[in-house]
């Protein structure tokens, strides 16, 4: 096993990895941006460096940088979390190539499933059923509208070179094609330094179900089942749970199968997820491979009590997988909400500040992966993300039941956040049911975000504030009496206060 490791994030998933190499003996180094100074996951570091200004660009995607500060602090091993740079083929190459160990997949395997052009062509060579599209960025624009009108509208544009919904637009007329194309031209190119764009066709209302998988590098490559994945907000995810209502102990077979010859056609080693999009009638398809963890992850290793960071750092250091295919069956239901710096009340919009107040969730079954705490500060240089807020009970109904009293007791105060937008969703009956699907939340949104809270949480909120309201009252004094405090405790009358109120009433 590795004596130390050099994690290249930030945030609540650098905290995830630090603690998976501590419960590991491993000794943890963290990098930081002059943002992050006093951020949590350089305090829970054994070591840190300082890697450069706020800006992203500048800091937590200068690879070089990172490659020599884990060279120069001793590090054996560099892991990437999620984000940034973790599905940088050239950074896990030069990651190798410096002598240290890329805690992920090869740079091949990143290459020919990190692309979701590449990935499709891989998929239809191994058979893995895929949504009919192109298997090559589009260069021909009337050939585009040609190959458009041959699937179908709507149709999909879809960012060759990433993920998170960046470069992705739905056409649904022939008129639009062209200034669609524009539109998902210059988002992937701004945010993947490639405006590569593929099309393919629009499939309405499946759900999205993604496999995960480990490998090994002994040729060992397991299912550890599936991830509903469905309630998305333009294509980001907001809330995700395992196993999924949808699929059946045959359908999750089949789709695990699948997603195993997918990674080994592609050579791949460490953990990774494949994506699908599932119909109404249990058919699926591939959409693509993120060739990293996951930022869901914690729902899997609930149900399947694998922690899945620390086999990622087993797997990178050459340990064999101990388990079979057949031992992994999903037991009990997890949920996870991430919890964000926006505001839903005012279309999500970003919101920044201190962090002065922090209550987390807690009680049996209840887990909180954070990279803030009381005094952070929330700007605007990175993901709006500030924690995940997991849940894991026998049943759904029993983890929707202590989600919403997790989100409950939780509290933020400093900014605004996405607390209440999930515990709507939480009380909403289709939700509840489990009858969701990836365009659910866009049609459903403004009736969530309009529905009041209950009435007992209503009423609870007007003593609370009544209560506020009579302590201030009392706190007040008549104007002039106001008393100011030398070193030594002495109340002194505040003549500039009573002079200043006497000129403003001229």
């Amino acid at each position: 096993m590795f004596k130390k490791v050099l994690i290249a994030n930030r945030g609540e998933i650098a905290v995830r990895v630090i603690r998976a190499c501590h419960e590991l003996g491993i000794s943890a180094v963290a990098v930081f941006s002059d943002a992050d100074a006093h951020a949590a996951h350089v305090r829970e570091a054994d070591e840190a460096i300082n890697i450069g200004p706020a800006a992203s660009s500048e800091s937590y995607l200068k690879g070089e940088r990172i490659i020599e500060a884990a060279l120069g602090i001793g590090a054996e091993a560099i892991h990437p979390g999620y984000g940034f740079l973790s599905e940088r083929a050239w950074f896990a190459r030069a990651v190798r190539n410096a002598g240290l160990v890329f805690v992920g997949p090869p740079a091949e395997a990143i290459e020919a499933m990190g692309s979701k052009v590449a990935a499709r062509t891989l998929a239809i060579a191994h058979d893995v059923p895929i949504v009919p599209g192109t298997t090559e960025p589009i260069t021909d624009v009337a050939e585009a509208e040609r190959l458009a009108k041959k699937f179908g509208y709507p149709v999909l544009l879809k960012a060759a070179a990433g993920g998170g919904g960046k470069g992705m637009r739905v056409v649904r007329d022939a008129k639009d094609f062209r200034s669609s194309l524009d539109a998902a031209r210059r988002e992937a190119k701004n945010a993947f330094g490639d405006d590569a764009v593929y099309i393919e066709k629009y499939i309405e209302g499946p759900r999205h179900v993604e496999i995960q998988v480990l490998a090994d590098s002994h040729g060992n490559v397991i299912s550890l089942g599936e991830r509903e994945c469905s309630v998305q907000r333009r294509h980001q995810k907001m809330i995700e749970e395992a196993p999924s209502v949808a699929v059946t102990p045959e359908l999750r077979a089949r789709m695990g199968e699948t997603a195993v010859r997918a990674a080994k056609a592609a050579g791949y080693v460490n953990a990774g997820t494949c994506e699908f999009l599932l119909d109404k009638n249990g058919s699926f398809f591939f959409l693509e491979m993120n060739t990293r963890l996951q930022v869901e992850h914690p729902v899997t290793e609930y149900v399947t009590g694998i922690d899945l960071v620390q086999w990622q750092l087993r797997i990178a250091a050459g340990e064999k997988l101990p388990f079979r295919q057949e031992d992994i069956v999903p037991r009990g239901w997890a949920i996870e909400c991430r919890i964000t710096s926006e505001d839903p009340a005012n279309g999500f919009l970003p919101s920044t500040g201190r962090i002065e107040y922090l209550h987390i969730p807690s009680g049996p079954g209840v887990r909180w992966d954070s990279g803030i705490e009381t005094g952070s500060e929330v700007g605007l240089h990175y993901d709006p993300m500030l924690a995940k807020l997991i849940v894991y009970a026998r049943t759904r109904e029993d983890a929707v039941e202590r989600m919403h009293r997790a989100l409950t007791e939780l509290a933020v105060f400093g900014v605004e956040t996405s607390r209440e937008f999930h515990l709507r969703v939480m009380e909403d009956e289709e939700f509840r049911r489990g009858d969701i699907e990836i365009q659910w939340l866009e049609r459903r949104l403004p009736s969530i975000l309009e529905k009041l809270p209950p009435s007992s949480v209503l009423r609870s909120a007007a003593v609370a504030a009544a209560l506020v309201a009579d302590r201030d009252r009392g706190r007040r004094q008549p104007p002039g009496t106001e008393t100011l405090t030398t070193g030594d405790a002495t109340p002194v009358h505040s003549s500039w206060k009573q002079a200043a109120r006497v000129e403003g009433l001229r």
